[in-house]
Order: structure tokens, then C-alpha cells, then sequence
């Protein structure tokens, strides 16, 4: 089975005008006057609904659920299992070819080509240090009224890639945007800034940065495990990279020391060491802001496509419940004749992930077809396409058969 909605864009009669009142049941047609600018799409969900919906863990905490419980139903049959080690993170932000940190007392220098590890110091004291590739070589400077070369070892470039470290495990990286805090230390290697640092100081910084620290304890421990074993994931992936996770919504935000909260800190703690694993590997726990009521399928045995009794509309009384469990939005006709060609007749949802189910219009659109006259070959694109090119909340939408003025 498929359910198909079909957009027509041309001349309209009077009696295609009357079956243009609503979404378009599954196989219907409907035309659209030529000249209407825009259409109407309505949907469920934000992300891309693979794994947990994170207000969805909100909402199972709210029923009571402990973490335990959450993290099993969005991602059973994964199992529960001990971790520890360092992470490499990539530092996105930081994109002026160079590293360089706040001076602060017992200020240290590592260079990993040696293994050899300096103690900062200068005969007036520096504002700042910093690593730069010069001529292919990694060279270190201190900043007083100007910068001045640090013979580092009594050689002007270190032997490899050099890492800053402090005396209390904070450092203040500066940036064009604006100085950020990170525990751990701060590397420079191939010209660009990497975070090396446990993983339970990496989650502090993590957690806060995905889910509002407000919510309930389950679900923030529910997204610390959830991160945790993503990141442990990454890392498996990228085991010789020079970093192996990146700070976005990319790979999965990470802001720092300067974003830790109390409370998931103490959901960070609460779940230390735990990440969720299947056949003995970290498990892919792909996560998304909102499922709209049914997860989607993501390839692997633990994302699964379900309905979630968990992510449900706001409930105003309680003030509870998924503020993008519904939305709605027009797309430019043009931008569709765009893709397409000025031949565009019609737009139709040709394949859904959960066709005969219990999910609404039959789930989340895996393509659309673009069809023009009786010579014109079709055009497809995959749904995640589709929500990319037109701004789409998610892929758990339906096109509206009634133009939007």
C-alpha cells in the first residue's frame, strides 16, 4: 500500500475547485489554480525522528518512567552497559588558524611530538598564548603589548601538534566570536582547535546545550546516556581522527564549561559511565527535539518506526506536551516550478515509511514525485529532501489539496 496525495498546478474546474477543500485522501487529485503563489503543508514533529523524541523522554517522566524505562522504549532491544575514555572534539567555532588561551598561573604546554610537557612562563606576564602553523610548523607565542615568539625547548616551532593544559583543568579559549571556557585541554592540530577531555566533563557541557536543564530528572538523564553512548559511537568511528565528534547539531551540541547547569551535572552524574550498546558496540542513539507521535525508521534493529504514546500534543492545563507536535507552513509554487521546470503539473507523495499503519497519512514521506505533461519525464526527491529544500520541521507531513491565497 501507498497513501498518495497529488497536487495538480494548472486550470481548475469547477469541480476540482469543489474537492480542493482539504488534504487530498489517499490516491485523490486536485488542481490548483495556476496562479496561486503559494501551498500549504501541514505536519507533525521536528528532526528527523530517528530514536528518542526528546520531548517525548519529557513526557514519559511526566508519566513517571525512570530512565531506564525511556531509553528502553526508544531504543530496545540496546542494552545498558559500562564506558569510560577520552573524547576529541571539534571546536567549529574557532576558525582563525590558530589556538590561543587566556594566561592563567601553571599555564602548561604539551608538545606531542615529543611527548615533552612545558611550564608557561615569561618575564612579563603574558595576556594570552598561542599556537600557529608557520612555514608547516606549529610555533608558540605569548602576547604582552604585542606577540613574541616562545622558544619552546630552545627550538622556534614545536616537533608536533601542541596542546595548552591548566593547573585547575579549565581553560579559556579566545575566538573572534567571543571567549569560551572548556575543561580538558585545548589542542591545535591541522590549524584547527580541538577539545580533548574525559567524556562525563565532555557531557557536562553537552547535555544542557540538547535538552532545557528545567525538565524533569529522568529525561535529563535519559539524554545524558542517550549523548553519552552517541558520542562513545562517534568515537569508535573516528578512532584515529584527529578529532572525533564536532560541537553542532551536526554530531550534537556541546557549548563548554560556561553552559553546565546544576541539574544535568547531577543527571551526568547520576548515569556516569553508562551507554547504551548492541552485539557489544556503542549503538547509534540518534535523537530529534520532537517524533510528532510516531518515530521514524533510522536502519538500525533498535530505530524502529513506532507510534510514540509518549510525544503528545500540549495539554494547556497541565502545561505539559510537544509545542511542535503539530504545525503548518506554505511552500512557494515557484520554487516548486523551480526544481522542476515551467512544466510542472502536479506534486505527489509517492512512498511513506508506515503504509497501512496506524501513523496519520500513513508516516513519514520517504518520496516525492514531480510530474509534468504527457512528454515530460518525473522528477523525484527523496522526503529529507524535500523538508531541506523547502524548511520543513520534519518528514511527517502531508500537502494541503487548498491553495493558500
Amino acid at each position: 500500500m501507498r497513501t498518495l496525495t497529488r497536487v495538480a498546478i494548472g486550470l481548475v474546474t469547477a469541480a476540482t475547485l469543489l474537492a480542493a477543500n482539504g488534504p487530498a485522501s489517499a490516491g485523490s487529485s486536485a488542481a490548483v489554480p495556476a496562479t496561486a503563489p503559494t501551498l500549504t503543508v501541514t505536519g507533525h514533529g521536528w528532526g528527523h525522528g530517528h530514536g528518542m523524541s526528546q520531548y517525548g523522554a519529557q513526557g514519559a517522566a511526566h508519566q513517571g518512567l525512570t530512565y531506564q524505562q525511556i531509553l528502553d522504549f526508544y531504543y530496545h532491544p540496546a542494552t545498558l552497559a559500562s564506558f569510560s575514555g577520552l573524547v576529541r572534539v571539534l571546536i567549529t567555532a574557532d576558525t582563525d588558524n590558530n589556538t590561543t588561551v587566556r594566561n592563567v598561573a601553571g599555564l602548561q604546554l604539551v608538545d606531542l611530538g615529543n611527548q615533552k610537557t612545558y611550564r608557561l612562563r615569561a618575564a612579563t606576564t603574558p595576556r594570552a598564548w598561542r599556537m600557529k602553523t608557520v612555514n608547516g610548523r606549529t610555533r608558540v607565542y605569548f602576547r604582552t603589548a604585542k606577540w613574541h615568539l616562545f622558544r619552546t625547548g630552545g627550538r622556534t616551532a614545536l616537533t608536533g601538534a601542541g596542546e595548552f593544559r591548566s593547573a585547575n583543568g579549565v581553560l579559556t579559549l579566545r575566538m573572534a566570536s567571543g571567549d569560551r571556557r572548556y575543561r580538558g585541554a585545548l589542542r591545535f592540530v591541522n590549524s584547527n582547535t580541538v577539545n580533548v577531555l574525559s567524556m562525563e566533563a565532555y557531557l557536562r557541557g553537552v547535555v544542557p546545550s540538547e535538552m532545557p536543564s528545567s525538565w524533569l530528572p529522568a529525561a535529563l538523564q535519559a539524554q545524558a546516556v542517550a549523548a553519552r553512548t552517541y558520542a562513545a559511537y562517534e568515537r569508535a568511528q573516528n578512532a584515529s581522527g584527529y578529532y572525533q565528534i564536532c560541537d553542532t547539531s551536526h554530531c550534537q551540541v556541546y557549548k563548554g564549561y560556561d553552559n553546565e547547569k546544576a541539574s544535568t551535572n547531577a543527571a551526568v552524574t547520576a548515569t556516569a559511565g553508562r551507554i547504551l550498546t548492541y552485539q557489544g558496540a556503542p549503538a547509534f542513539t540518534q535523537f530529534s527535539s520532537s517524533s510528532g507521535g510516531w518515530t521514524s525508521g533510522g536502519g538500525k534493529p533498535y530505530l524502529t518506526s513506532k507510534q510514540d504514546k509518549y510525544d503528545l500534543p500540549v495539554d494547556p492545563a497541565k502545561k505539559i506536551g510537544d509545542p511542535h507536535y503539530d504545525w503548518s507552513t506554505t511552500i512557494l509554487v515557484s520554487k516548486l516550478r523551480g526544481f522542476y521546470g515551467p512544466g510542472l503539473v502536479s506534486i505527489q507523495v509517492t512512498a511513506r515509511e508506515n503504509p497501512g499503519t496506524a501513523a496519520q497519512w500513513g508516516g513519514r514521506v520517504v518520496t516525492v514525485t514531480f510530474h509534468g505533461g504527457p512528454a515530460q519525464a518525473d522528477k523525484s526527491m527523496t522526503g529529507d529532501q524535500f523538508r531541506s529544500m523547502f524548511g520543513l520541521r520534519s518528514t511527517y507531513f502531508d500537502i494541503s489539496t487548498t491553495p493558500t491565497p
